[in-house]
């Protein structure tokens, strides 16, 4: 199971922000995706396998093509944390 700070290191960079977004409707292959951005196969090939090493997407194989889906487990998990945070905790005082 990835450690948490992997899911905000790799939501870090703009393009797996956007690959994150795109993916938000349903799946997509790996050439939907490239078709939002300008750069090279291994270059997108790099983000899909972040995103995957910190469980933010999933992939799925089908004959030769590779289908990518939003992890939204993970997500909820990276939402519930950051909401966590802006709660305030009570403290017990000392008798």
């Amino acid at each position: 199971m990835p450690a948490p700070t992997d899911a905000f290191k790799a939501m870090a960079d703009p393009a797996r922000r956007e690959i994150l977004r795109l993916l938000r409707d349903g799946e997509m292959t790996a050439g939907q995706l490239a078709e939002h951005f300008d750069m090279t196969r291994p270059t997108m090939s790099h983000h899909f396998a972040v995103l995957a090493e910190a469980d933010l997407i999933t992939r799925r194989r089908e004959g030769q093509t590779i289908w990518y889906g939003l992890n939204t487990t993970v997500l909820q998990d990276v939402a519930a944390w950051m909401m966590d945070l802006t709660q305030p905790q009570t403290r017990r005082r000392k008798a």
